[in-house]
């Protein structure tokens, strides 16, 4: 499976459950379907990005800042919108993105070589 399949599979999953963990702020359950829905479009996006970014450069520790970035980037986005709940929101986001770097690194195969 190439880097960013991997990258796609795994940031929807990790998307979905970091929405899931809305339920424990309780003001954040009346919306928790749209959440849900938000938060693993968030995923796939940062585990598209932290996939393509594997294909280019093959380093561990920039795989896992770049998905930092990213996943930080994309919850900050989210929050702003919110205009509250910064925490709850970017922590799980920066998380999501550390494991979608670090995962896009370590596993999945590079594309083949043209030439």
């Amino acid at each position: 499976m190439n880097k960013v399949l991997i990258g796609l599979i795994l940031g929807a999953a990790l998307g979905l459950l970091d929405g899931a963990t809305a339920w424990f702020t309780p003001e954040a359950r009346p919306m928790m379907m749209q959440i849900i829905v938000g938060s693993t479009i968030k995923g796939i996006m940062a585990g598209v990005a932290a996939g393509w970014f594997a294909r280019k450069v093959n380093n561990l520790w920039a795989g896992v800042a770049f998905g930092l970035i990213v996943g930080l980037a994309l919850a900050y986005w989210v929050a702003a919108m919110q205009d509250k709940y910064y925490f709850e929101i970017m922590l799980p986001g920066a998380i999501v993105g550390a494991i979608l770097g670090w995962a896009t690194q370590r596993y999945g195969k590079q594309p083949a070589g043209r030439g």
